[in-house]
């Protein structure tokens, strides 16, 4: 049911309004959130799994013939090769979501995804096959790295585009905390297995079984998004008739410092994050030859841990961005990651799995906050035809920028330095760096988000343009 033309909505009947003005039933906006936030966490945990196996035992299996040390970089290598085709697929699911939906996109990265990873739990090993067997691993990397740079855009934008006005933070947060639930679900698989099967048993066989697990999360991520219907912004668009045939092309040539911009915000949050879910913190943590030399299985359960204060950080960040605007957060969240960086190293150097976890923790507090607002911001940033390009292109080249190799430099600059310091800094000027950049951004939280009010989206937000 509609308001009549000549009756202004309530304050309480506008929070309910979809982006194009219709009335979203609260049963529909409750299965997409539960529907974003399950496939979300499926698809990272797909991703993380590969990363934790990357910190724990690719190097062993994959890449012993090049050396203790030079073998753990070269397994970091295929972490972070896979964001360097990010924006593949997020060209590819950009150009999709913006001509045939957001829906369609979703359903298409989440079976890329599981198929890649399960794959890799019945890889031989390079004492089976030789150099094969790195070689199929990059390139099952890749394709989970394809997946991954079209997943989240659709997500974001299937969950902001039915959220009322009022409530874009909070609704923008189901995507988001799919990835600390991956985190912890990964983490927390990997660790079960530790104990079922410890010592060499982990090496020989435990860890497949996370990778294996997938095509079940696979099975119930599918089901429950074929039960969502598409984004009504999509929607109103395709009924119109006015998709736009090149969304790339006129994303680069009319918002391309804008993209950067966006980029450069995502770089300074996820260089940093991916100290964990790169799987760097549980490799210098359990590394034998280390300074710690701390049990895998502990080591992951403090990491799964770290998970849930990273969760409940995101999720008051994206409500917190629906009262004092995602700007204001950001900034707050730039802050407190910046302490956390620096209080990283000198808690987990104190040697027990205690001051461990309390590093870490500390350090998702500030990731939360400048995690949270994020599907908000970037949805609010980009004109509605070619919304999904944009979110997607920009999370893609962030992501490039930030994590995908923040676990290999790590690694390099401390067995280059012989100390943590070196990182520290390094991830102290990532996090400037994401502050400066959105300080270059004006706020744009409440805009309308439909395709009726494009000449509005399409000005730019950034300061001191028109």
């Amino acid at each position: 049911m509609s308001l009549p033309d000549h009756t202004p909505p309530s304050p309480v009947a506008e929070a309910a309004l979809t982006p194009t003005g219709s009335f979203a039933a609260a049963t529909d906006r409750r299965r997409v959130v539960f529907a974003t936030v399950v496939g979300t966490t499926v698809e990272w945990y797909d991703f993380f799994v590969y990363a934790a196996a990357a910190g724990l035992v690719f190097g062993e299996l994959f890449f012993e013939p090049a050396g203790p040390q030079f073998a753990t970089i070269l397994a970091f290598l295929t972490v972070g090769v896979s964001f360097l085709f990010r924006p593949l697929g997020a060209f590819i699911a950009g150009h999709l979501g913006d001509r045939h939906g957001r829906r369609l996109v979703l359903m298409l990265t989440l079976v890329t995804m599981g198929v890649a990873t399960a794959l890799v739990g019945l890889l031989p090993t390079y004492a089976s096959i030789g150099i094969a067997a790195p070689v199929l691993l990059i390139l099952l990397r890749i394709v989970q790295g394809v997946s991954a740079g079209g997943e989240w855009g659709g997500a974001v934008l299937m969950a902001v585009e039915h959220a009322p006005t009022a409530r874009r933070g909070l609704f923008g947060v189901s995507p988001q905390i799919g990835v600390p639930l991956g985190l912890l679900l990964a983490s927390g698989t990997m660790a079960l297995m530790a104990v079922i099967a410890p010592g060499q048993a982990f090496l020989e066989w435990g860890w497949r079984v996370p990778f294996l697990l997938s095509v079940a999360l696979i099975l119930v991520g599918q089901y429950i998004r074929r039960k969502v219907e598409e984004s009504p912004v999509f929607r109103e668009i395709a009924t119109r008739k006015e998709q736009t045939r090149t969304p790339i092309a006129q994303l680069f040539r009319r918002h391309l410092p804008l993209v950067v911009i966006a980029a450069l915000i995502f770089a300074g949050n996820n260089a940093v994050g991916y100290m964990t879910t790169g799987g760097y913190i549980q490799n210098y943590a359990t590394n034998p030859d280390g300074p710690l030399a701390l049990d895998r299985g502990p080591v992951l359960w403090a990491v799964a841990g770290s998970a849930v204060t990273w969760l409940l950080s995101t999720w008051f960040a994206g409500r917190l961005s629906d009262r004092i605007g995602r700007r204001s957060t950001y900034l707050l969240g730039w802050v407190v990651q910046l302490g956390g960086v620096l209080l990283l190293f000198p808690l987990v150097g104190l040697g027990s799995v205690w001051s461990l976890f309390a590093g870490i923790a500390v350090l998702t507090v500030g990731l939360g906050l400048t995690y949270g607002p994020q599907a908000a911001y970037y949805a609010e940033l980009f004109p509605a035809s070619i919304r999904f390009s944009g979110v997607s292109i920009s999370y893609a080249i962030g992501a490039i920028l930030g994590g995908a190799f923040a676990p290999t430099i790590a690694a390099a600059l401390v067995q280059a330095t012989g100390t943590t310091f070196s990182v520290t800094l390094y991830l102290a000027g990532m996090t400037v760096v994401g502050l400066i950049a959105t300080l270059l951004l004006r706020d744009r939280s409440g805009i309308p988000l439909g395709p009726d009010h494009e000449a509005e989206q399409a000005r730019s937000p950034i300061v001191g343009t028109r």
